[in-house]
């Protein structure tokens, strides 16, 4: 049976709703720090008592930038706690990233590790001096291990707190309002500045239940996150989805594929989140045949068959397909691992989530499309309330009628199970014909002997663009390969649809983002040559 959701609307109220009914369940672990549902609950309090005296109010803005450390979630519902926003900051963050976000989010508090991996914040900030006048905003800092100048020891937040009346925090706290915006979280983009989306407390606590109860969720499931709390897979797709069922988030400050395992192990965890090179490479490790992974049961990941099988033989037998954005609180489909059938949880993205409206549409029209024919998904809810100070892409982001462009191709089969089909910005145009990269990408990787497969367009004087792909072989690749490759693709597409070159390379030599994804846009350079 699914659990009932939490009464609460806003972030103070649902932990006081769960610590009164959790109580001595854990909530969170992270390094040495253990906190059940109570504690974590009464060490917020102890933090926003702290803000509050700093200057914190409802409307105040403070961006985080660290690892996934407990200090990163007691600082985030702290700031929810007192109504003002939360600015997620990317750990992969450049000087001039830096800048932007906290100058464009208009943050006036900034809660940081000093280091973080190879990443220097200290001396970040010391090259955007004077802040007077870089980042007039930004009031004070607060920070977790070294420091920086003057800023404030994050411990010694909480005593500042001690001199602040409980009232203070209740009246806070009953003040927040279910539409009201508790995070700014960036979305990085190939060609343009990052974009503030916007996202309401209530969506942040609807949204992850339902996603909660599509992965059967119980109270005291413990789940691994390694996914950077940043993300919106971390912090608005994890996080509350343990937290409106009463489960416990195990954090890895950065992952590491043993060091996953052993926490896996020793932490008794039941729910995977991660992608799919996480997932290979704990496969990979020769730890792995000495783990007792067990305990692990379902969880949520991206990828290709081939991917999610490594993911069921890593332990992960509910796993569930995800699909979202950002914008959409993390994910508006899931598939149930644990109902659905098998080929419907890996093959599909499964259907949108309770309380999701949505719709496959012309992308130019935006007119409704029929069941089985290929067009943009569009979300009307749950969906970001609008790009932070960005009108202009806010009008290109939403429909005249409401409804989100995702940007991504995709159709619903005669079960309501949405098939992906790639974006639309990637749509491949041969001789005045569509082509859908990722319709080429699946077959592809269903093919013995393909490991990875990126389909891109080709620039050609005749035919505008033909099609390529890049193929990751499992081994050497044969002299016939390509093909047999065509061959194989004929017996499933029409021919205009058949890439006319392919390039075979080693994983090694993808061109990646900072935050490992491939850069498809990059690939066309590989043949050049």
């Amino acid at each position: 049976m699914p659990m009932e959701m939490p009464k609460s609307r806003t972030i103070p109220a649902l932990l006081q709703e769960q610590a009164e009914r959790y109580g001595d369940l854990e909530a969170l672990v992270g390094g040495t720090q253990r906190y059940t549902y109570r504690s974590l609950r009464e060490r917020v309090r102890a933090f926003a008592k702290g803000l509050s005296a700093l200057g914190v109010r409802k409307g105040s803005r403070v961006a985080i930038l660290m690892g996934n450390k407990p200090e990163w979630v007691i600082a985030d519902l702290a700031i929810c706690s007192l109504g003002a926003v939360m600015i997620a900051v990317n750990t992969w963050v450049t000087t001039r990233e830096l800048h932007y976000i906290l100058d464009h989010s208009d943050a006036d508090t900034l809660i940081f590790a000093g280091k973080f991996l190879k990443y220097d914040y200290s001396r970040m900030l010391e090259e955007m001096e004077p802040h007077a006048k870089s980042l007039p905003k930004l009031k004070q800092i607060i920070h977790v291990g070294d420091g920086y100048r003057d800023s404030v020891p994050f411990d010694r937040v909480y005593e500042l707190g001690k001199s602040v009346p409980d009232d203070t925090i209740d009246a806070a706290a009953a003040a927040v309002e279910p539409q009201d915006v508790a995070y700014v979280l960036y979305t990085s983009g190939s060609t343009s500045t990052p974009k503030g989306a916007q996202m309401q407390h209530y969506g942040i606590i609807e949204n992850p239940f339902y996603i909660g109860n599509r992965m059967h969720v119980e109270p005291g499931d413990r789940c691994w996150l390694a996914v950077s709390l940043f993300w919106g897979l971390g912090c608005e797709n994890a996080l509350p989805n343990m937290y409106t069922h009463g489960g416990c988030v195990i954090l890895q400050e950065h992952f590491e594929s043993g060091e996953a395992l052993r926490l896996i192990e020793e932490e008794r965890c039941t729910i995977y989140y991660g992608m799919p090179n996480m997932s290979q490479a704990m496969y990979d490790h020769p730890d792995r045949k000495k783990r007792d992974l067990s305990s692990l049961r379902s969880g949520g990941q991206l990828g290709t068959l081939s991917q999610f099988k490594v993911l069921v033989d890593l332990g992960v037998r509910e796993a569930c397909h995800i699909y979202g954005l950002t914008e959409t609180f993390g994910n508006c489909n899931v598939s149930d691992g644990r109902l659905d059938p098998r080929d419907k949880v890996f093959a599909t993205l499964g259907r949108p989530l309770d309380g999701v409206i949505q719709r496959i549409a012309n992308p130019e029209t935006n007119e409704p499309l029929p069941t089985g024919q290929i067009g943009e998904v569009q979300v009307k809810r749950y969906v970001t309330l609008g790009y932070y100070k960005d009108e202009d892409k806010n009008r290109e982001a939403f429909t005249p009628d409401g409804y989100f462009r995702t940007g991504d191709l995709g159709f619903y089969d005669e079960g309501g199970y949405l098939h992906f089909r790639g974006r639309i910005k990637e749509t491949i145009k041969t001789g005045g014909l569509n082509v859908a990269p990722a319709e080429i990408e699946t077959i592809l990787t269903q093919i013995p002997g393909v490991s990875l497969a990126y389909v891109v367009g080709i620039p050609d004087p005749v035919r505008d663009e033909v099609v390529g792909a890049v193929i990751v072989p499992q081994g050497e690749p044969a002299a016939d390969m390509a093909a047999k490759l065509s061959a194989e693709l004929s017996k499933q597409l029409s021919k205009f649809k058949i890439p006319q070159h392919y390039r075979f390379v080693s994983e090694a030599d993808l061109p990646l983002t900072k935050s490992g994804k491939v850069q498809k846009n990059r690939l066309v350079e590989l043949f050049k040559s």
